[in-house]
This record gives C-alpha cells, structure tokens and sequence, in this order.
C-alpha cells in the first residue's frame, strides 16, 4: 500500500477550476441546454409508446433497445446560443435555469420546441439584466447629484400664505368699505393714521 496520498496534506489546495465566470456560465447553460433536450427527447419517446401501445394493444418495450437521441442543435444555432449565453452575469446564471426549467414543466415542448425556447428565457434575462443596470445608473447619479442645503432653499422661496400677488374681487371690496362695528365684547384695534 503506498502512503504517498497521505503525504499530500502539506500542499497547498488546488485551485478547482482555471477558468474564467463567464466560461463557466457558458458551460453550465449549455450543458443545462443539451440535458434538458435529452430529457424532452425521452419524455417524447415515452408519449410514442404509450400511444402506440394503446393503438395496438400490445406492449414490446421490453424488447426495443432504447435509440440513440436522434436531434441535435445546428452548428450556426448552438454558436448563437453561446453567443447568448456569454453575455449573461454569473449572478443571473441560476434564474435563468430556474425560469428555463419552470418553462419547460408548464409547456412539455418537442425537442425541436427546447432551443427556442431557451433561446426566449436568455432573451428575459438579458432585458432584466439590463433594466436593472439602467435602474442602478439612475439610482448612482441621484446618489451623486449635488444637493443644495435647507438654507437655500429658504432663500429661494419665501412662502407666505397671506400675501398674493393675485387681486380678487372680493379684497377690492373690503379695502374699499368701511370696518364692520365691533361687538361690545370685542375691542377695536386700529392702526393710527398718518393724516
């Protein structure tokens, strides 16, 4: 027995992968891709027998080898999908599986359905990626925005509720009549006047 990969564990630990995010999403999205068109390919294969067992009534599954998946993705289609997949965010790499797969369970696609269809949830990543970078634009030039301080702003507008530069008709007529009289409880007050 030779002790050798016991003597190991003074090694520094090595790094699991060398490659970049991006390569890594790709590759994930991808494989995520080829898996779940194999799995459409088998459910189909699955509806094929049992719609031609109930036709024919008689039952050879146990005799039939299962076939080799018979689509695959067009060369110029899965570079397109790369392409795709290479502008997504690690961040967006598990949402965007999520929502694939939800898809998938709610529509049961043929396997020619699956490319395009996840080719459309790439798509609503790619949008939600890049209203969430146009909101958190907007939201670093609201943060860096010069912002004036409350002693100008009182200097700018003085708010007075009394005072209106708009006559009406109604202050015409009480500066033109005479001071109701008073009631006996009330004083009067009245400013001197400068005759």
């Amino acid at each position: 027995m030779s002790l050798i990969p016991w003597l190991r564990w003074n090694e520094p630990p090595s790094r699991l992968s060398s490659r970049s995010p991006a390569e890594m999403v790709l590759e994930t999205l991808m494989m995520e891709l080829v898996g779940q068109m194999r799995e459409a390919e088998r459910q189909q294969r699955e509806r094929s027998n049992t719609v031609r067992k109930i036709c024919t009534g008689v039952d050879y599954s146990w005799l039939a080898s299962t076939p080799r998946s018979t689509y695959d993705l067009s060369p110029g289609e899965r570079l397109q999908l790369e392409d795709v997949c290479a502008k997504i965010h690690p961040s967006y790499c598990g949402p965007a599986i999520l929502r694939f797969r939800q898809l998938l369970a709610e529509q049961e696609p043929e396997v020619q359905e699956v490319s395009g269809l996840f080719r459309s949830v790439l798509q609503e990543v790619l949008e939600r990626m890049k209203q969430e970078e146009e909101a958190h634009k907007l939201t670093r030039q609201w943060n860096l925005r010069p912002r004036g301080s409350l002693t100008t702003f009182k200097s700018r507008a003085r708010i007075s509720p009394f005072a209106s530069d708009i006559r009406t008709i109604s202050e015409d007529v009480e500066r033109d009549a005479p001071p109701p009289p008073r009631t006996w409880s009330m004083p009067e007050f009245r400013a001197p006047n400068a005759d």
